[in-house]
Parts: C-alpha cells; sequence; structure tokens
C-alpha cells in the first residue's frame, strides 16, 4: 500500500503547520496565501488522504487531535527545512553560501588569500572556506582529483599542464628569518658566502625555496651549507631559531608577518646584497570544471590582490 505521506504537497504541509501554530483556520489561510473555504477544502482532503480526523473546531477555535498534533510537529520542522533550504539556496546561487576549497603554497597563503578571504567574508559570511597550506606537489594533484576549486602554486614537472587552465601570478622574494640578536644583523648587506657555516633550517629538498638557496650558494662557488634542518612546519622553525644562531629562509609574506604588529615575534630578517627570489607560482584552475558562484567571487578577490600588489617576475 502506498504511503499517504508520500503525496502530501509542501502547501498542504504548511497548511497544517499554520492551523496548528495559529488555532484558526482564517489565519492559517491568509498565511498561505488562499480563501478560507479553499483551506477548508485541502484540510479535508490531506484528512481524507491519511484517513484520519487532524483538528476539531472548538470554542476556542481549530483543536488538534492527537494524530493532528502528531502531523503538525512534523508538518512545522518541515516547513522550517524547506524555508531554511530556500534561503540557503538563494544564498548559493548569490555567491553568498556554499564551499569553497583552495590551496596555496606558503606566500600567497599569507598575501594573497587571507586578504581575499577577509573581504569574501565581509559580503558573505555563511560562504564555508577551506585553506590547504602545501608544498605544490601535494595542491596540485588534489585540484586534479576535483577537492580544491583553484590554487596558487606551480606546476610540478611531472604533471601534464594540459589539464589545467594557468595564469601567471607573482614571484615570491626570500627572506633569511633569524632571532634578534643575531651575530651577523649589524655586518651590512650580506653575501650569502658569509653564511655558509651557520646553521640553516630548509624545507625538503626539490622544494623552491630550498633550491634558491642552494643555487645562491652555487652561484658563489660553494655548495650548499653543512649544518642543515630540515622541516616545513613553521612552529618547529620558530622553536629552532628561538635559541640558536640558526638561518631560516622563508617567503617574504611569511616574515614580515612575523616581524610587524602585533605579532613581532623577536625575529629580524638578514639583509643580502643580492636579493634571493624563487620562480613565480600561479593560478591554476582545473580545465572545463565550473566554477561554484562563491568560488568564482573569491577568485576574482584574489586577482584583484596579485593586481593590486603587483605582478612580480
Amino acid at each position: 500500500m502506498s504511503d499517504p505521506f508520500l503525496h502530501m504537497r509542501p502547501r498542504q504541509i504548511r497548511l497544517i503547520s499554520e492551523i496548528f501554530s495559529h488555532g484558526k483556520l482564517q489565519i492559517a489561510a491568509e498565511l498561505c496565501g488562499m480563501t478560507q473555504p479553499a483551506a477548508s477544502r485541502m484540510l479535508g482532503e490531506v484528512e481524507a488522504l491519511l484517513g484520519a480526523k487532524l483538528f476539531n473546531r472548538g470554542p476556542k477555535g481549530m483543536e488538534a487531535t492527537p494524530t493532528g498534533a502528531l502531523v503538525a510537529r512534523h508538518a512545522r520542522r518541515m516547513v522550517n527545512d524547506l524555508s531554511q533550504l530556500s534561503a540557503e539556496f538563494t544564498e548559493l546561487r548569490a555567491g553568498r553560501g556554499g564551499i569553497v576549497r583552495i590551496g596555496a603554497v606558503t606566500g600567497p597563503a599569507l598575501g594573497e588569500i587571507v586578504p581575499a578571504i577577509q573581504a569574501l567574508k565581509a559580503e558573505a559570511p555563511l560562504v564555508d572556506v577551506s585553506v590547504e597550506v602545501a608544498p605544490s606537489a601535494t595542491l596540485v594533484p588534489q585540484l586534479e582529483r576535483g577537492h580544491l576549486d583553484f590554487a596558487l602554486a606551480r606546476l610540478p614537472p611531472w604533471m601534464e599542464d594540459r589539464a589545467f587552465d594557468i595564469e601567471p601570478a607573482r614571484t615570491e622574494i626570500v627572506r633569511l628569518l633569524v632571532r634578534d640578536g643575531h651575530p651577523m644583523l649589524e655586518r651590512g648587506p650580506l653575501k650569502v658566502s658569509a653564511l655558509h657555516d651557520f646553521p640553516w633550517i630548509l624545507q625538503s629538498l626539490g622544494t623552491p625555496i630550498r633550491r634558491a638557496v642552494e643555487e645562491a650558494f652555487h652561484e658563489e662557488g660553494l655548495s650548499s651549507p653543512p649544518n642543515v634542518t630540515t622541516t616545513s612546519s613553521l612552529l618547529a622553525v620558530i622553536a629552532l631559531l628561538r635559541d640558536s644562531d640558526a638561518i631560516a629562509p622563508m617567503a617574504q609574506e611569511v616574515v614580515d608577518l612575523m616581524l610587524e604588529p602585533p605579532v613581532s615575534a623577536g625575529f629580524r630578517h638578514l639583509e643580502l646584497k643580492r636579493p634571493m627570489s624563487v620562480e613565480p607560482y600561479m593560478i591554476l584552475c582545473a580545465r572545463d570544471r565550473e566554477l561554484s558562484k562563491a568560488a568564482e567571487t573569491l577568485l576574482t578577490m584574489v586577482r584583484k590582490s596579485i593586481r593590486m600588489r603587483g605582478a612580480r617576475f
């Protein structure tokens, strides 16, 4: 036998909810946008469909039967759910709701993604934004698999570029972070060779910043520093720098965060005679994959941030 509740229409469900809430058929009819006779006929149709009396007319208005109270309680929840669905659907279509998943290497995560998220949240606080900060080798495969909407990263050499729409963004400037009081701070602009024998805190082999450091030493006829601790954890870097003369190369945006208020974490950066930089990162989107309105809005804000800061190559 067919379940009668599966044949109930949203308007019928709302009418039952409104009758239960207000106890007056006339008020319920007005709230549902119909006449009282039409509401009376609709109530009769529902009672016939369910084979049960839902309301009795009493001196104080419409009084729910036990069956009517049970149906009305669920009807009220369904009306609320439909109202919430309508609101969320409208927000999603307008780009003010939904989920956005983005990835970025560390520098642009701080320099471009964070300001763009703040701007988006000011306009659309209901958008759920998730940010994955990781090396490009982690982010780009996630983008290809559909786990990210877009990424600010570099295309790994082993991945096909035909799977992505690629926009050039900015070159990352590398700064050398040290503790306040480091013995090389007052030596003026330095050649990197003067830092060869200090302890270094580097990212993994093959990462862009580590390659930039190695190339800087090679250009001065030296091998890579012999005393290296390898980590990509910012917390580990801070702990290692705090009580040693180690040197940690980082993206300029990270160093700015560490040195400027309100963080001002007791660190400084060493001045180099020859600036150190890494290859430009890109804005990567999966080709032929449509972005949600919210993701497109955030991407537009990221592009605007890059333009305002200037494309640095």
